[in-house]
């Protein structure tokens, strides 16, 4: 779980190396917290402050900012797009007029619209939440176990090809035989997570979109847009992804700096120690500022800029390529499934609850790899970080 857009990644991995090995250090509750609190308003006042800068170079007018928290105000804000409307635009307005609960309306978000001064939708931006983050994190680092898992039951394949003096590829296994050193190799990597012998593989579980932007423009403009970013010698634009059919954009990943001296008076200013009152820190703490969460920060982050078009955008929230949609498709297709995928979900579903909760320590990580739960146990385990009841109906 190497997640760019924070400041303190480094420590967040080796924090997810040890609760994934059942060995977590003392401190580790309150240095979540700490980087919860930190990382998040440094990346949240990073993209404002980048956001504007991009809009910039495409606009040059005044926009507005409008906070929201579900996905239904942003498909609002997008029937108000002015200009050229297609046939199938008009169309797919008019099916979230008439139902807008069946596109999802509530589902949360923790975003900003930016609006120019004709109340049209210009640009976007987010952090994704915190059960996103875990799902996310969750298919890379699963997809890492299962490719050592699969290796470590073809090592077992070769050594039986080995011993009975024939090719790999001659070798004859019967199904139950298959499954058995599946389960085998699967049994020997959550033991290696037991015994603390695993170290990630930070190239196969980075995530480099937990911050992220849309800006909405003609393909003309978009690709004059990205000329600019590309030529800014303080963006490096990296990894760039075109998508097309359902859903068309391009995506870029843009590392950027931050300014501490900026964003720690911004924190002072506006009072933002008090959205922090109830994460197990005190107010009196919180008070004195960022600057004493800043150590072994990062200078830079990686966040995501999707470049698309209103009636891209339009087909993105309302027609074939409903983002919730996309969603679930995930959330189905699981090439690997086992208790492993699951504890690992799970684990790191509990991680964030913990850096989110008034909980400034913990005893153990209740959550172990080589172990067996239901989701009612973890929803056990995250009511008691938040000191909530665990209602039965039967005493």
């Amino acid at each position: 779980m190497y997640l760019t857009s924070f400041i303190h990644r480094e420590d967040l991995l080796r924090i997810a190396e040890r609760w994934l090995c059942g060995r977590p250090e003392p401190f580790d509750a309150m240095l979540l917290t700490r980087i919860f609190i930190c990382d998040g308003y440094v990346l949240g006042e990073t993209l404002e402050t980048v956001v504007g800068e991009i809009i910039g170079k495409l606009y040059c007018r005044d926009f507005g900012k409008v906070r929201i928290r579900s996905k239904g105000k942003l498909r609002d804000a997008l029937c108000h797009i002015t200009g050229e409307i297609s046939p199938r635009m008009e169309y797919l307005f008019g099916r979230y007029r008439q139902n807008p609960e069946y596109f999802y309306y509530q589902a949360p978000v923790n975003g900003v619209l930016c609006i120019d001064d004709g109340g049209r939708l210009i640009a976007a931006y987010r952090i994704k939440r915190p059960k996103r983050i875990a799902e996310k994190a969750n298919r890379r680092i699963v997809n890492w176990i299962f490719q050592t898992v699969k290796n470590k039951a073809m090592a077992m394949a070769r050594a039986r090809a080995k011993k009975s003096g024939i090719p790999l590829d001659q070798l004859i296994t019967p199904r139950v035989e298959m499954d058995r050193e599946f389960i085998e190799a699967e049994e020997s990597i959550a033991d290696s997570f037991r015994q603390g012998a695993v170290q990630l593989d930070r190239s196969s579980i980075t995530i480099d979109d937990v911050g992220g932007a849309k800006i909405l423009g003609t393909k003309e403009q978009l690709a004059k847009l990205e000329g600019a970013l590309r030529s800014d010698p303080s963006i490096g634009v990296g990894e760039r992804e075109s998508f097309y059919g359902s859903y068309e954009a391009s995506s870029l990943i843009l590392d950027i700096p931050w300014d501490p001296e900026e964003v720690c008076r911004k924190y002072r200013d506006s009072k933002s120690w008090e959205k922090y009152v109830n994460r197990g820190i005190s107010a009196s703490e919180l008070k004195k500022g960022i600057e004493p969460f800043l150590e072994n920060a990062e200078a830079r982050i990686k966040v995501e800029l999707i470049l698309s078009t209103p009636e891209a955008m339009v087909e993105s929230e309302l027609g074939n390529s409903i983002h919730e949609e996309r969603i679930i498709s995930q959330r189905d297709y699981k090439p690997y499934k086992g208790y492993i995928p699951t504890n690992v979900e799970f684990l790191l579903e509990y991680l964030f609850a913990v850096g989110l909760s008034p909980a400034a320590e913990i005893k153990d990580v209740p959550i172990k790899l080589w172990g067996r739960y239901l989701p009612d146990t973890l929803v056990m385990f995250i009511r008691d970080l938040f000191q909530l009841p665990q209602y039965d109906l039967f005493y």
